[in-house]
């Protein structure tokens, strides 16, 4: 590379705090891709700057949040359930647990046991947001943060047992304002 190229590639880099790293970073590593002899010493870096981004560049730290999310936290009892050296099952035992419980409800739905198999897949999710609620770390049945799993799972749990109990014929479950809504809708059409 020029002299002439080198100064105004710092000359452009003296305005930006971001390109002054990239520059610098580019300097210690030579055309051939490893670090000259007088770069190996210590460098000394007057902005903060983080871990590379996807490119590779370093990236400048700032207290302001990005307008774009890069990357996503793990969520909070993201951790395994189980120690290290646990294997890979018994690490990840309560999302197990649930995809378990709603396999089952599926083939319970598969053979003709419908209300049986929905009130199981309901009871799955119920059963999750507890594990959510009371475990530390859950593994992988941890999706975003624990009160949003919380309300998520359990939600969809309550609804699918709603449901499951007040299907036809000869429902579990009778909610008198339904079925006065459903004659209302259904006697507005003729």
């Amino acid at each position: 590379m020029s002299a002439e190229a080198r100064d105004s590639r710092r000359a452009a880099a003296a305005q930006d705090p971001e390109k002054q790293a990239e520059a610098a970073v580019r300097e210690a590593i030579g055309a051939n891709g490893t670090r000259s002899r007088a770069h190996r010493t210590e460098q000394t870096v007057r902005d903060a700057i983080s871990a590379p981004d996807a490119e590779g560049r370093p990236r400048r730290t700032t207290r302001r949040f990005p307008i774009f999310t890069r990357d996503t936290a793990r969520p909070e009892g993201g951790g395994r359930a189980a120690p290290r050296d646990a294997p890979a099952p018994a690490r990840q035992w309560p999302i197990l647990a649930v995809l378990a419980l709603v396999g089952l409800g599926l083939l319970l739905t598969a053979l003709d046991a419908f209300r049986y198999g929905t009130l199981l897949i309901g009871c799955a999710l119920l059963a999750g947001a507890v594990l959510r609620w009371v475990l530390p770390d859950v593994g992988m049945l941890a999706v975003r943060s624990r009160f949003t799993d919380i309300v998520t799972y359990g939600g969809l749990g309550l609804v699918i047992v709603l449901l499951a109990m007040m299907v036809q014929p000869h429902p579990w479950l009778q909610i008198p304002f339904l079925k006065d809504t459903l004659h209302f809708t259904v006697s507005s059409n003729n």
